[in-house]
């Protein structure tokens, strides 16, 4: 896996073509995702959630729409940029309230103990270089009795589905993301191989119980295509 300093470079040259790339080559149902990742979590008005890796904050936003008090926060300050672009311009639709966004590493979050509700991640723990390390720090900051949830990408184990998966991830969306985001740093050959990597499912439940995460569960999604993970911080 490329080191912490190598993927915030990546990230930073996919930036600007980052919310583009992503519904044109899920076809607009990473959106549906986040709905799903909002309805999982539970939001009550007025919470407070923390979104790690929130990128250019289209999770940040899901949470704020649904009622709660959102923190961003990401390692990769251009992908802040856009995502202080956003909260302006929704600002500017007269928005009441919008997610607040800075810069801090998943690793070393910035926040004391307790300080949140609820914290979310979505396709950002694979890009954490230890994510035990960051699911404890996510524990660690909210509150007893909180939520963690994390939504990632999954391998799926139908025969049809995983070989046109298999297929389209390793062939087409390398190419066809760098072309549609104008990223020329293998950012999207970078996407395929992290996801083929990475503990998923039953493992990635044995990470959350690792991180001291209670009662952890999971919804697949799209035909295993992504999954929602939530656990629970002890009391």
């Amino acid at each position: 896996m490329p080191d912490g300093p190598t993927i915030q470079r990546m990230f930073a040259e996919v930036a600007p073509g980052y919310d583009r790339a992503n519904r044109a080559l899920s076809l607009g149902i990473d959106v549906y995702w986040r709905r799903r990742a909002v309805r999982m979590v539970g939001v009550q008005a007025g919470e407070r959630a923390l979104d790690v890796c929130a990128g250019t904050g289209d999770l940040s936003f899901a949470l704020q729409r649904a009622g709660a008090l959102v923190t961003g926060a990401d390692f990769c300050v251009p992908m802040l940029a856009f995502a202080h672009q956003k909260a302006l311009a929704a600002r500017g639709r007269g928005a009441q309230a919008v997610p607040e966004f800075l810069a801090a590493d998943a690793l070393h979050l910035p926040f004391p103990d307790a300080s949140f509700d609820f914290a979310t991640v979505a396709f950002g723990i694979r890009n954490v270089s230890d994510p035990l390390v960051g699911l404890r720090e996510m524990a660690r900051v909210v509150r007893p009795g909180g939520r963690v949830l994390v939504l990632e990408f999954t391998r799926p184990r139908l025969p049809l589905l995983g070989a046109m998966y298999r297929f389209y991830f390793g062939k087409v969306l390398p190419k066809l993301g760098g072309w549609i985001s104008g990223a020329k740093n293998g950012a999207y050959q970078y996407l395929h191989d992290s996801v083929m990597a990475f503990p998923e499912r039953e493992a990635f439940l044995a990470l959350m119980q690792a991180a001291g995460l209670q009662s952890p569960r999971l919804e697949l999604l799209t035909g295993g295509i992504a999954a929602l993970y939530r656990g629970e911080v002890a009391r």
